[in-house]
């Protein structure tokens, strides 16, 4: 799986620049026949399970759009702030809560489409292995 190969390669070469652990975690989406309630109760399940501290990455359609260069550089400075921990959040099929977009410190977007969240996970996690690697100034990433 596309995503596990991501996350194998976050965990190893993480280590050189710092980051000593990834986790994923997965909920259902909730079951409610009303979509508010349904967006409410997935927000409340994603802020119970965040780390006191965390540095949140909401990612939703009305997010800023960042470069490769960008994003990586969000991602240092939290890291040379001394962030422990920093949490990226996939929405469910209805997208995030108000109150989730409103509490994030970063509200990105991985462009103006919308994409399936299995997609937007390797996507995510591609870009958060690029960030390591231009912070590390591997080739990987061309600029």
């Amino acid at each position: 799986m596309l995503a596990n190969d991501y996350a194998g390669r976050i965990e190893v070469f993480g280590r050189k620049a710092g980051v000593t652990s990834l986790k994923i975690s997965e909920w259902s989406e909730s079951q409610n026949p009303n979509v508010k309630t349904r967006m409410e109760e997935e927000a409340k399940i994603l802020w119970s399970s965040m780390p006191a501290g965390t540095i949140t990455f909401v990612l939703d359609e009305r997010g800023k759009s960042h470069s490769s260069e960008e994003f990586a550089s969000l991602i240092r400075k939290h890291a040379d702030q001394g962030a422990n921990d920093l949490s990226f959040l996939l929405g469910g099929p209805d997208g995030h809560d108000p109150s989730t977009r409103t509490k994030a410190n970063h509200l990105i977007a991985l462009g103006a489409m919308t994409w399936p969240h299995r997609l937007a996970r390797i996507m995510l996690l591609e870009q958060i292995y690029r960030s390591l690697t231009i912070m590390m100034n591997h080739p990987y990433h061309r600029s």
